[in-house]
């Protein structure tokens, strides 16, 4: 019974896995590319594009790349 509870932990923990594709790599990385534009322009003082680029990186690419 023992064997049986394995196999089937080990096929459930296979469906979980997450998959990385192409398309998550370019978010996490376009998520990361826009934290540090967002970043590099705060520093230098700008109150529109510094804010919405790290908004956009934290919120919205860089969870899409961890979900899709």
């Amino acid at each position: 019974m023992a064997t049986r509870q394995r196999a089937t932990k080990s096929a459930t923990a296979e469906k979980a896995a997450l998959k990385f594709s192409a398309i998550n790599a370019i978010l996490l990385a376009a998520g990361l590319a826009s934290i540090t534009v967002g970043y590099m322009l705060l520093a230098r003082g700008s109150t529109v594009a510094a804010p919405l680029l790290l908004v956009l990186g934290y919120a919205v690419l860089v969870p899409l790349g961890i979900i899709l």
